[in-house]
């Protein structure tokens, strides 16, 4: 018997533990008759027996199913992870290269956008210019001074103005053979013509020490307020005429200068950033094509407006000379009719009728008051021719004088 379990001890373990396991399913799936009842007690030993199965299984298949995740996840993380390193460094030299490309083309862009307001510029205002870039400052906080790259062999001369597409910026003082010197409109030698856009007051426009840009050269003018536009008059055949050069910022009398105004502007071009500048190197006499255009349509657009005016003054001034009734038709043609100018008939300026004259009397209807007599008919009055003296000598009887009675004539004398 000894020999029997020793030989077959494997077998018989495994054979008993399968037992085990089927009376442990059986007892799982125990059901009554009935069906699903859980009052018998064979339900709740079977109940229990779950519970036991339960609680000794679930911490143990946690723990491996727990330690078979981490485990994957480790293996899936190393397998992800392997050249990661190179690719971080891949991307990163990427983004730094894009970076730099767009840096690159938003410094393009930019520089586009400022040569298509210089080129626009351009055609506005002048003939021939020459795009120049500005390389350095003078550093020096009184005098103010900037260098561009373009000189003599580009066809610049001194006194040449440079301007942007906002505006004035300076001219040229020391040109060199490739490089010229550009002294700011708020450089203290600098000066300028210019001209107020609102009340057309002209002035001379120069730098002070601080910096700033004044017009120290006119009286007190209550009309000249500030945020008025100031351009350029051309006056000083230097600047063209008509290009901007700020706004007024203040106007204040000058205690250096009475009983003169000082009239700070606010220069419409950025004197401390300036990047690309133009030099002016030929003007026109005559407006550009453009220019010219929006001139002529501009007067055609005036001139609409007066023939619509025209045609609606008759219905709003029935009195003008235009207006069918009340006109006098014994007038002649070319006299001056109310609303008109004087030799231009029917020039259709309105004006209010003419009033009767204070003494009631309409003017040229009736003789004036001061010639009438008080009492009298307007008809005119019969005045007797004078008597004839009698003579003096002694008359016959045939020449005695008649009675009263008998009406005599006078003959007036011959001259």
């Amino acid at each position: 018997m000894d020999s029997f379990f020793t030989r077959y001890k494997n077998p018989l373990v495994l054979i008993a533990v399968v037992l085990a396991q089927v009376l442990a399913l059986a007892m799982q799936v125990q059901r009554s008759a009935q069906g699903f009842n859980t009052g018998t007690p064979d339900s709740r030993e079977a109940t229990l027996a779950r519970r036991w199965i339960s609680a000794t299984v679930t911490p143990i298949e946690s723990i491996l199913h727990g330690s078979s995740l981490s485990v994957r996840n480790l293996w899936s993380n190393y397998i992800d992870l392997r050249g990661t390193r190179q690719q971080d460094a891949q991307l990163r030299n990427e983004v730094a290269r894009l970076r730099e490309e767009e840096a690159a083309f938003s410094e393009d862009a930019a520089q586009g956008r400022r040569l298509q307001k210089l080129l626009a510029f351009k055609q506005q205002y002048v003939t021939t210019t020459v795009p120049a870039q500005v390389i350095g400052t003078s550093g020096s906080d009184r005098s103010r001074l900037v260098l561009i790259d373009k000189g003599a062999n580009d066809g610049l001369k001194p006194e040449e103005a440079v301007i942007t597409p906002d505006g004035v910026v300076g001219k040229l003082r020391d040109v060199f053979p490739h490089s010229a010197q550009v002294v700011l409109i708020s450089d203290p030698t600098s000066g300028a013509g210019v001209i107020l856009t609102s009340t057309r007051i002209r002035g001379i426009l120069r730098g002070t020490a601080d910096g700033e840009i004044q017009i120290n050269n006119l009286t007190a003018d209550s009309r000249i307020k500030p945020g008025e536009q100031v351009v350029t008059s051309g006056g000083d055949l230097v600047f063209p005429r008509g290009i901007p050069v700020g706004t007024i910022q203040s106007v204040a009398p000058d205690p250096q200068h009475q009983p003169y105004t000082a009239i700070t502007i606010k220069p419409a071009a950025n004197l401390t950033e300036l990047e690309e500048v133009l030099v002016i190197t030929g003007t026109q006499s005559t407006l550009p094509v453009t220019a010219q255009q929006d001139a002529a349509a501009a007067a055609q657009l005036h001139t609409d407006e007066q023939e619509r005016a025209a045609d609606q003054l008759p219905s709003l001034h029935p009195d003008t000379p235009d207006a069918k009734p009340g006109t006098d038709p014994n007038a002649p043609a070319n006299a001056n009719v109310v609303g008109g100018l004087p030799g231009i008939p029917n020039s259709g300026l309105p004006h209010p009728k003419q009033t009767l004259h204070p003494d009631r009397f309409t003017p040229g209807a009736a003789p004036p008051a001061e010639d009438m007599t008080p009492g009298a008919k307007s008809s005119p009055v019969y005045t007797p021719p004078p008597r004839v003296p009698k003579p003096s000598t002694a008359t016959s009887p045939e020449s005695a004088p008649q009675s009263d009675s008998t009406p005599q004539t006078t003959q007036e004398p011959q001259p």
